[in-house]
Order: C-alpha cells, then sequence, then structure tokens
C-alpha cells in the first residue's frame, strides 16, 4: 500500500526507506485537506507516532513547493518537548525524516553544555528542539533569534504543564511572531490544555485520534496481587518468566529506583536507571545501553521515562502503582508502540487493590488476573526456550566438523545433551520465592495473608516496662533481632510498670530462646526470659491472674466489734541500751530511773547555724542600749514622681 500524495516528496521516500507503508490515525489527520496550514490541537495516545506525524505537518509550511531548504540562518520551527530525553529522541526523529529536505537541525536541552549550542545556534538551524527552560534561557540572552519562525510545536503539552513549564511556555509563545502556526500535541486535554490553545492559538482545529475503546488494545495488561513482603521477589520472578528483551520498571520515587535497581544488579540483571537526580550524560549512557543491548532491564520514575522510545519493549512493569489513570497510560504506553504488541504487567500489594481497582475503572482498562510465577512455572519456561534456542538447529561449520566428531567419540549424545543443559540452567538467574496462589479469583476477594498461628505459643518477658517508655514499635523490632526472628513471629504484647511479656509462635519458641541465652537482648541492662503465662495489670505491680490468686474456701468478714486479736511479735521489741542487739521482751517492766552524776556537762561547740554572726558576750548583751523602736512611715509615691510632659 502507498503513502498518500498529499506528503511531500523528500518525506514520503524517507518513511518509505525507514519501512512505512501506512499511517497512523493521528498522521492521516494533521496531514488532510483541512488541516493544511491551520492551528492544530491534537489529542492522541502515547505510541500513535505523533513525531512523524507534527513533522509532515508543518513541512509544507516550511519548505512550501520546494523539496529542500536553502538557506540557513534563523530557526523556521520550534520543537518544545518536558524533557530531555524525549527532546533528543524528537531531534533524531526530525534527523531522519527531513534528510531528503536537507534540514539542520539543533537541540537546546537543560544539562548541556550552553556554548556548544550557542555555537550551533549561531551557525544558523532550520528545525530547534528544546526543553521550556533551555529556551527560555537562549532568548532572555539573544542567542534564539525567533523573527523567522513559521511553526511551533508542542508536544506532550499536558506534561508541561503538570510540570511547571506554564510561565516558560507564554515567555517563549509570546516571543514568537504572530502570524506563525502553533500546534498542540497531548495526550489528554485537560482544562488548562484547552485555556493555553484558547490564548495562543488562532481558530485551531480539534483533531481527537484517541478511542477509549480501542485505548492501549496493543498492550495486554495484567494484574498481580502479592503479599507486600514478596513484592520484589514478585518482579524478579515476572522479569525471569517473561524473558523481554527489553524491560522498563516504574518506581514512584528515586530512592525506589535505586533501591530495586541495585537488588536487580546484585541478582545478575543488566539493569540501568533513569531518574531525576542522574546528570543528562548519564542519562543519555543509559538509554543508548539499551538500544545497544548492553543493558536489558531500565529502572525509571514517571518523569524521567515521559515519552522515550526504546526498541523492542515488550515488557512494562508497574512496581509502585500510580494513583493517577492519565500517568498510568503513559507509563503503560512505553510498550505496544507503533503496532507492536506489548505486555503491562501490574504487581499490587494485598491491601492496595481496591485503590488500584478505582484506577482502572477511571482508565477504563481491560485488566487480566495473573498469579506471581513460581519456581516451577519459571522452569519450565527455562526448559522450554532452551529445546528451542536456535543454536540447536543451526548447521554445523566446516571448521566446527572435526571438533564435533571429536566429542562424539569421546562421550556419548547423552552426556553431551546432559552438560549442555546444566550449563544453560546454570546460566540464568534463580528463581525467587513466592507464596502460590497468593492472587484470589476476584481483586474484591478475601486476602489470603499467611500469618504465624500462636496455639500454644511460648510466654517470654523483657525487662523493661511502661517506666523505661516501653512502646510495641520499637520493643517489636529489639525482639526480632534478638530472637532471629520476623514479625509474624511475634504475637500479643503486653506492657507493665516494670517488665513486659510478649507470645512467641509455637514453632519458633525453640530458636528464640536459643538465639536469646547465646546473644543476649542486644540491648545493655535489658533481659529476655521465658515464663509460664502472661500476667496482669495491676497498680504499680505485675501479679498471676486472678483465677491463680484466689483462696480456697469462704471467705472471712471483717467484725470491728470482735475483739482485736494479739499479734505473736507484739512482745518483740528491740532495746536501744543494750549493747549486744539483744530484743526486749519486758516491756510490760517500768524503765529504769536515769543516774545522776556531778560531772559537768561538756560544753557545746559552736553550732553551723552560728557561722557568719557577731559574737556578742554575755557582759556586753546585759549593758547593751535597747534597740530602736522602729516607726512605719507610709512612702509618698507622689514626691518620686516624674513629672509628665
Amino acid at each position: 500500500m502507498s503513502l498518500p500524495e498529499t506528503i511531500l516528496a523528500p518525506l514520503a521516500r524517507a518513511l518509505a526507506a525507514k519501512g512505512y507503508e501506512t499511517l497512523t490515525a493521528v498522521q492521516e489527520a494533521v496531514i488532510a485537506d483541512d488541516a493544511a496550514g491551520r492551528d492544530l490541537l491534537v489529542s492522541a495516545q502515547t505510541g500513535s507516532g505523533k513525531t512523524v506525524a507534527f513533522g509532515m505537518a508543518i513541512a509544507p509550511t516550511l519548505l512550501g513547493d520546494a523539496e529542500r531548504f536553502t538557506e540557513l540562518g534563523a530557526p523556521m520551527a520550534l520543537i518544545i518537548a518536558p524533557t530531555r530525553e524525549l527532546a533528543l529522541q524528537v531531534q533524531r526523529e526530525l534527523d531522519w525524516l527531513y534528510a531528503e529536505a536537507g534540514a539542520k537541525t539543533a537541540s537546546c536541552v537543560g544539562g548541556m553544555d550552553m556554548r556548544t549550542e550557542r555555537r550551533a545556534l549561531e551557525r544558523g538551524a532550520h528545525i530547534v528542539v528544546g526543553t521550556p527552560g533551555r529556551l527560555r534561557d537562549h532568548i532572555t540572552k539573544g542567542v534564539l533569534d525567533m523573527s523567522a519562525l513559521r511553526a511551533v510545536v508542542l508536544d506532550e503539552a499536558d506534561e508541561m504543564l503538570d510540570l511547571g513549564f506554564r510561565e516558560d511556555l507564554e515567555f517563549i509563545l509570546d516571543a514568537a511572531p504572530e502570524d506563525r502556526r502553533t500546534l498542540l500535541f497531548s495526550a489528554t486535554v485537560p482544562k488548562q490544555i484547552a485555556q493555553l490553545a484558547k490564548t495562543f492559538q488562532n481558530d485551531a482545529l480539534r483533531i481527537s485520534a484517541t478511542n477509549s475503546a480501542e485505548q492501549h488494545a496493543d498492550i495486554d495488561y495484567k494484574l498481580m496481587l502479592v503479599p507486600a513482603a514478596e513484592r520484589e521477589n514478585a518482579i524478579i520472578n515476572t522479569l525471569l518468566y517473561f524473558d523481554s528483551a527489553n524491560t522498563l520498571v516504574f518506581a514512584s520515587t528515586r530512592e525506589g529506583v535505586k533501591h530495586l535497581s541495585s537488588r536487580l544488579h546484585n541478582r545478575g540483571f543488566d539493569v540501568v536507571t533513569l531518574s531525576g537526580e542522574l546528570s543528562q550524560t548519564e542519562r543519555t549512557n543509559a538509554l543508548q545501553s539499551m538500544r545497544d543491548g548492553r543493558a536489558r532491564i531500565c529502572v525509571a520514575t514517571d518523569v524521567a521515562a515521559r515519552g522515550i522510545d526504546l526498541p523492542n519493549l515488550d515488557l512494562v512493569i508497574h512496581a509502585d502503582m500510580p494513583t493517577n489513570p492519565d500517568t498510568l497510560l503513559h507509563r503503560s504506553g512505553r510498550t505496544g508502540r507503533a503496532g507492536r504488541k506489548g505486555t503491562c504487567v501490574l504487581i499490587v500489594p494485598m491491601h492496595r487493590r481496591n485503590a488500584v481497582q478505582r484506577t482502572l475503572k477511571l482508565a477504563k482498562l481491560d485488566v487480566t488476573n495473573m498469579a506471581p510465577p513460581t519456581s516451577a512455572d519459571i522452569d519450565a519456561r527455562y526448559r522450554e526456550s532452551i529445546l528451542t534456542d536456535v543454536a540447536l538447529t543451526a548447521t554445523i561449520g566446516e571448521e566446527e566438523a572435526p571438533f564435533v566428531a571429536e566429542l562424539l567419540s569421546r562421550y556419548t549424545p547423552e552426556a553431551i545433551a546432559a552438560a549442555y543443559l546444566r550449563q544453560q540452567l546454570a546460566a540464568r538467574p534463580t528463581p525467587e520465592e513466592v507464596t502460590e496462589n497468593a492472587a484470589p479469583g476476584k481483586p474484591g476477594d478475601s486476602d489470603p495473608r499467611v500469618r504465624e498461628k500462636f496455639e500454644g505459643g511460648t510466654w517470654f518477658k523483657v525487662s523493661v516496662g511502661r517506666k523505661h517508655k516501653a512502646e510495641p514499635r520499637w520493643l517489636l523490632p529489639m525482639l526480632c533481632k534478638a530472637g532471629n526472628v520476623t514479625k509474624v513471629a511475634i504475637g500479643s504484647i503486653r506492657i507493665f510498670d516494670t517488665e513486659s511479656h510478649f507470645e512467641v509462635a509455637a514453632g519458633k519458641a525453640d530458636a528464640f530462646a536459643k538465639s536469646v541465652e547465646k546473644n543476649g537482648s542486644g540491648e545493655r541492662g535489658v533481659f529476655i526470659t521465658a515464663i509460664d503465662g502472661p500476667g496482669e495489670r495491676t497498680e504499680g505491680r505485675t501479679r498471676p491472674p486472678a483465677a491463680q490468686r484466689r483462696p480456697e474456701g469462704p471467705i472471712e468478714r471483717y467484725d470491728p466489734a470482735a475483739p482485736r486479736p494479739e499479734r505473736a511479735d507484739r512482745a518483740l521489741r528491740y532495746d536501744p541500751a543494750a549493747t549486744d542487739g539483744a530484743v526486749r521482751t519486758d516491756f510490760d517492766q517500768p524503765r529504769p530511773a536515769r543516774v545522776e552524776t556531778d560531772k559537768p556537762r561538756a560544753p557545746r561547740g559552736p553550732s553551723p547555724k552560728d557561722k557568719g554572726k557577731p559574737k556578742w558576750s554575755a557582759d556586753k548583751a546585759a549593758g547593751a542600749a535597747p534597740k530602736k523602736e522602729k516607726v512605719f512611715k507610709p512612702k509618698d509615691h507622689k514626691a518620686k514622681r516624674k513629672p509628665q510632659v
């Protein structure tokens, strides 16, 4: 099938050389007769060929009736993209599309050397592609000449507004000539995009190439419900099960990208990262590694991976689910592009399944449930790939024939096949352990979480309590570390004044006790010992349960009229006069009288309270004049009052 005749000849030749036989819906719409020379507001799904679409749409405006560009001076077209990667990707697409027309392109993106970009602009370029912030810098410094612009294209306009580039976009559009064409391409058209189009476009033609019923029809969505603790294991097994040529794994934060990429790298995967904290050189090298085949897995955030197109990207994994349906569609749109089939796996913890279902409903996606791949499933895939390996069906070369004959003469075919099988299995990563049948039949079914049962559990006590500000949030990690168990092995925790009681699952109690006996609690002055059962909380002390302390027989009531019984120890009194610590029993006998002697009593020494006081003799005290009696005189406050000015 031939391409439409409305495409300019040099662009048609470039498309044919690239293998294009038919155009997508958005590409056909922008080159229709009613769209010629007009401003366009286009909404199309991700991966529908929007770059080639606006490249063909602006070609008649730039070239006119000519087939090649002649003069090289101020830019004639300006393409604005939200991210560096998307801007550089657009430049590469336009390079081959306008190669027959002799177009010169230049890029102006953040993170690159501004002096290099300035020299490229001074030499001249027909088409400039850049990000909003860097383009504004060049316009402010007078480096980018906007006087000759004939067309301005905003690619992924909704994403640029979400990233806060509205002020930069308005500055750039105000600096452009008023008679230019303005083309807005966006996956969705929210209210902000409509307002921007109304302000900076003139009688724009609205083109919608997004059909909600057929949205992402080339993508097979699979929902995988897993326990929260097995999320990373499910990601690893999913990668091994599908064994895609290129895979994109999405995480919500930069820290999540770093953690997950480190985990995958330690498991032997060829992985690169893509996040906002990387320099432009690192981001470019990461994408080039994916295109060259040196890496097969890219872990990225939403913004960093927006709009990028990786070859042979057949699998997208959502390690962290987004809450926005638009973000979900943009993520998933990295696969299933330009007619290719793709798979999108949503790995969701059990406790998030209801929220994810609401997001999927808003996105209008048809999702099928899938259980996490087990070791048996991955092993079966391994054996299938080994049996269908094209190397086994390849023709034996002339140089290989003598050595093959020597191998067959020394070893049997069975031994050679067994050695090949062992070699192939050893070169493949080992699957992780996951809970089988973890995903329910329907997303709304009960949560099949597995937890240790505490039937016949053993009780222990730890020597910290409420007076030590003990709380379960720091007691639980300490107990798990001391006993070398997980938190599911710890049951009830009861905190008293000076100690706390906790229960350990029956299957883990012996191992817990041995670990504590060997390593202790891990905290200074804190001890863990086993007890028969938990106590009860009382005022200031811990006592056994009421059933164990209840007295047998009838309870005697107190009678105030009854005579008070004599205590057996009432006759025992300590005798302070005795020197040998004897105990008096004759407390009814009168105490002996004090013996008076003529020996004078020793004078009392000075008291510490008298320190610093004047010493008065008895003679001076006898002849001292009587103290003058104080007379109370009220203060005259008016005399000391300052006059008011």
